[in-house]
């Protein structure tokens, strides 16, 4: 194989497609970046088994071939050359000479016949979305995935499909997030379980314009994503994803409306007394029109006093910070709505239009002095 590739081309290709690489394996293959040049097309694809990613990028090829590039040391290599072309050229033993400028490098490849290709998926079931919603509506829920590998599920979220509403779930046991978002087209019932892994990844290569569209198939055991030259395919997770309508409820004890960003700045605060190990909740103490907010720990306390508008009970209610934080920082609106039932049942901020709904399970402050 000979080819010929602006830096700024295989860069981007690279930083693509190695966030499919494995770090974790014994199988050294699944640690390498194939690279293929055939038919005036040069493609970069790495895979895990269970995830794989590859794009193309633009070249000359002036000899067709394929190589499988030990990814660390080839990126490594790439990022430290000069903005210039970049010449590769392989021989039949794999060893791979890397050319730019003055710069030569030598490394041993493996042979592309090798490497496992990433599994043909049947474009059946194919949903158009914006790249813009669907890097959002990740970045919305992706903070609640859990990355207790003990329960498989829960690090997954729900895609779930009907009509022209797409809805993403995502949980760990001690939080629900879901967003809800129009879609272009109907479409029939559908509903899979993706890898948080996998939707971090998406996100992350996702250039997320709203004029751009991103094609999604789904098939029993994988989902394929394709995007301008770029397709993520990763396996799904397997089994019934948790009924969390049982766990929502409208009713409430009390209603508050409070400004986003003034309730965001008091509890991003209150995490400077938190240590990550210590699990001392923020207390919010909901009386007339006021929400007073107070934390203590070992390393020191404090308190906050915020106006709110309120309907219903006043309440004494504790939680983990970050958890609230974490929900409004995804929330656009200059105001939130919080529903409260009870100091030992979850809270939930949610829109008038289902648009989002967070749930947050409360930190028992009975024996808490307030």
């Amino acid at each position: 194989m000979k080819i010929t590739c602006p830096k700024n081309q295989f860069l981007y290709g690279v930083n693509t497609v190695s966030k499919a690489v494995s770090n974790k394996t014994t199988m050294e293959i699944l640690q390498c970046i194939l690279i293929e040049a055939f038919d005036d097309c040069i493609k970069l694809t790495a895979n895990d088994t269970e995830l794989g990613i590859e794009t193309v990028i633009q070249g000359t090829i002036l000899e067709p071939g394929k190589i499988a590039l030990e990814a660390k040391i080839f990126s490594e290599i790439i990022k430290k050359i000069p903005d210039n072309d970049v010449y590769i050229e392989t021989d039949e033993a794999g060893k791979t000479n890397i050319e730019c400028e003055q710069i030569q490098c030598s490394i041993m490849g493996r042979k592309g016949d090798d490497f496992s290709h990433l599994p043909e998926i049947e474009k059946e079931n194919k949903i158009i979305l914006s790249q813009f919603d669907l890097k959002e509506v990740i970045r919305q829920t992706i903070f609640s995935v859990s990355d207790n590998e003990n329960n498989k599920l829960m690090t997954g979220e729900l895609l779930s499909i009907e009509n022209n509403k797409l809805t993403v779930t995502s949980l760990d046991g001690h939080r629900i997030s879901v967003r809800n978002i129009e879609l272009q087209e109907s479409y029939s019932k559908m509903e899979v379980i993706v890898p948080g892994k996998t939707l971090s990844e998406v996100s992350k290569i996702l250039p997320g314009e709203a004029k751009d569209t991103v094609n999604l198939y789904l098939t029993d055991k994988h989902i394929l994503f394709e995007f301008g030259d770029t397709k993520v395919v990763s396996r799904l997770l397997e089994g019934k994803f948790y009924n969390i309508g049982q766990m929502l409820s409208n009713d409430y004890e009390t209603k508050l409306t409070i400004n986003k960003m003034e309730l965001l700045r008091c509890l991003d605060r209150s995490t400077l007394f938190v240590k990550e190990s210590d699990k001392k909740p923020i207390i919010l103490k909901i009386e007339n029109e006021q929400m007073n907010l107070m934390i203590s720990s070992q390393i020191g306390s404090m308190k906050d006093q915020i106006s709110i508008s309120k309907e219903g009970k006043d309440i004494v209610i504790g939680f983990n910070p970050k958890f609230l934080v974490d929900a409004l920082r995804v929330i656009d609106e200059e105001e939130v709505t919080i529903y409260l039932m009870n100091s030992i049942a979850p809270c939930i901020i949610r829109d008038e239009t289902s648009s989002y709904l967070y749930l947050i399970l409360p930190i028992n402050v009975s024996n808490s002095n307030v």
